[in-house]
């Protein structure tokens, strides 16, 4: 039986570079080749391992062939656990802790998956999660936490943007709750800047309105909106398949951008920290 040829894993870091950077020509900068180099082992790549094309090129943009994205799967998922592996081997008996503060907001949504990678870099590490609104967040002393995840606003952020993600108000896909004059919100508890802006934008549109459930809780607020109770606005990423984003065809005025970042509190170095950092920026990409 013939052996099938192994993948050199500075092709797949060339690769994955290529795709990330947009090009040959910053992917060289990435990886510290020249152009020339990339361009050779792509060839190998493409020609000697994988026998198929990766990239093709299309109104002067290189776009991925659907082999190229059928790789680009698993070349990163390698490149993650020969990472975590070496990690494991050479720091083996690296234990410790790391304290996080986080909106639940974005517990159920980003936090699982990234505390499922962080663990198997660093199986001995405990991580404590204080989950708190924004708001309280931000005032917290700096040595309680060593990394926060925070919502702010647009031209307030500190700290590691995440992401950036407009509000958006939703209501219970079956259910005409919108409709009801005046509408009843779901909120989270004051001071809140998603409470403020919506609230401002209703009395704006002249839209009247009660905040008939208030609550720190996203957990909270989805189960009272999921039952059709009430109207809130949250983040678009936070929204579920049972709910129906409004806009301004059912009387919903547009509501701003709002960007989600990670503050590193602690003045400690720590290998620990940065790696639960950097597995925090790569958990909110996806």
């Amino acid at each position: 039986m013939a052996m099938l040829p192994t993948i050199d894993h500075e092709l797949l870091r060339t690769f994955v570079a290529i795709v990330d950077q947009g090009g040959f020509t910053r992917a060289a900068q990435t990886v510290n080749r020249t152009q020339s180099a990339v361009s050779m082992q792509m060839k190998r790549l493409e020609e000697d391992v994988i026998e198929r094309p990766l990239f093709v090129r299309q109104n002067r943009q290189l776009l991925l062939t659907s082999e190229g994205h059928t790789l680009l799967g698993y070349a990163r998922k390698i490149l993650s656990l020969q990472g975590e592996a070496l990690t494991l081997l050479r720091q083996p008996d690296m234990v410790g802790r790391v304290r996080l503060g986080v909106p639940d907001d974005y517990v159920m949504r980003f936090l699982p998956g990234i505390l499922k990678t962080f663990s198997q870099a660093w199986p001995l590490v405990d991580v404590d999660v204080h989950c708190a609104p924004s708001s309280v967040l931000s005032q917290q002393p700096q040595e309680s936490l060593d990394l926060i995840i925070m919502t702010r606003e647009i031209g307030d952020e500190i700290g590691i943007i995440l992401r950036r993600e407009t509000m958006v108000w939703v209501s219970a896909e079956s259910h005409c709750t919108h409709l009801q004059t005046p509408v009843p919100l779901a909120m989270f508890e004051a001071p809140c800047f998603c409470r403020r802006h919506a609230c401002n934008a209703l009395d704006r549109a002249g839209r009247t309105y009660r905040v008939a459930y208030s609550s720190p809780s996203l957990a909270t607020l989805q189960a009272v909106v999921g039952t059709g109770l009430a109207v809130s606005a949250w983040m678009r990423s936070l929204v579920t398949n049972d709910m129906q984003i409004l806009g301004e065809q059912e009387g919903f005025p547009a509501l701003p951008e709002a960007s989600i970042v990670l503050v590193r509190t602690s003045s400690t170095q720590s290998p620990i920290i940065d790696s639960l950092a950097e597995h925090i920026v790569e958990g909110f990409r996806l």
